[in-house]
């Protein structure tokens, strides 16, 4: 066991770091082969016309493959999940003992790290951003401790909407005791750099990422975890066995040779969001719109029960976020297509007085 693998094992839960993992004999199995009578499947195959009788691949490897050449990673540094929820929930499942550890978080952030925290009994330790929604990195150390196992970090971040600064980021790297967990769910519309091409300079650092957002393919459910063999493998050993199902992986494959599509509406949806950065803060209702590099806005509105309400009877759905941090009377709302931007902006401009 290397430096790194000793490092990082120390932080696994003792039980995790002992557990043999489910098998299957496809896990087990290497070459080319025509018949398949390990894993009990009806042989005869099922009653829709696309042939899904057999089992995926437990470990999704041309996805991986894929997804290694375009992200500049190696297979063996990517966990795919079902959903970035997924990858959440193996971290904590490996390294977090119940009633003894903690997790970090800067609210307001993304809530299913308190969910998964709660289901997993850990401690939830809050460092929270400055009203202007930078972080505090003494706040971070001051509530961190040897059980800190996990600190997350998205970024951009939901619902601000902001990357994280650099230089913050590196300070975390290099004294939060546990795993550094950067989410770039909203990564492509940033134009910044991932942190995945930094993987080598970090034994604590996994970044998590998603097909969901700029690659449109929420409906698919696809997240994934970057970071070193060693945690991927931990990942990996206590996920369930077909945790991605066969058209998922291949229509993803299909989408992943596609990418100047999905930069091409990324153009776009910047386009738009920089259309109601200007647009919005012309309203009567509109007091003020934070910067963003999402393809989402906070808003600060005049008064954010009423305008959702409002803006619902309209059919319009957004996201009401008043009762979080520092976000009093705030609306995050989603880049439209034009059309739909259109009809928001035609909606709030007619917020009535006792709405406002």
């Amino acid at each position: 066991m290397n430096e790194i693998e000793k490092y990082i094992s120390g932080m696994l839960r003792p039980g995790i770091a002992a557990l043999k993992p489910y098998s299957s004999a496809r896990d087990e199995f290497t070459g080319a082969a025509s018949v398949f009578l390990d894993a009990n499947e009806n042989s005869l195959g099922g009653p829709l016309e696309e042939d899904f009788s057999r089992y995926p691949d437990p470990l999704q490897m041309p996805l991986r493959q894929a997804l290694a050449s375009l992200k500049s990673v190696e297979p063996g540094q990517i966990f795919i999940g079902n959903g970035s929820d997924e990858a959440i929930d193996m971290l904590m499942r490996a390294f977090v003992e119940p009633g003894r550890d903690n997790i970090v978080l800067l609210p307001p952030t993304y809530g299913m790290y308190s969910v998964q925290a709660n289901i997993h009994g850990a401690e939830i330790r809050r460092a929270p951003l400055h009203t202007d929604f930078s972080p505090d990195a003494d706040a971070v150390l001051s509530v961190s401790d040897v059980h800190s196992k996990l600190l997350f970090l998205c970024s951009p971040n939901n619902p601000t909407g902001q990357c994280l600064p650099e230089d913050f980021i590196l300070e975390m790297l290099a004294k939060f005791p546990g795993l550094v967990v950067i989410d770039e769910a909203y990564g492509d519309f940033s134009g910044r750099p991932s942190w995945t091409t930094r993987l080598a300079e970090f034994p604590n650092l996994v970044v998590m990422q998603t097909l969901s957002k700029a690659w449109g393919l929420a409906g698919l459910r696809i997240g994934m975890a970057f970071s070193n063999a060693f945690i991927i493998n931990a990942l990996n050993k206590i996920k369930y066995p077909y945790n991605l199902n066969s058209m998922t992986i291949r229509l993803a494959l299909q989408a992943l040779q596609q990418p100047d599509s999905v930069q091409e509406k990324v153009r776009i949806l910047l386009a738009e969001r920089e259309r109601l950065e200007q647009a919005l803060p012309l309203l009567p209702c509109v007091e003020k719109v934070f910067p963003s590099d999402a393809n989402f806005l906070l808003v600060r509105v005049t008064n954010a029960d009423d305008i959702y309400r409002y803006l619902c009877a309209q059919g319009i759905i957004v996201r009401n976020r008043t009762k979080e941090m520092h976000c009093l009377n705030c609306l995050r709302i989603t880049v439209g297509t034009p059309g739909e931007n259109d009809l928001l902006v035609t909606a709030l401009l007619e917020v009535r007085e006792e709405e406002k």
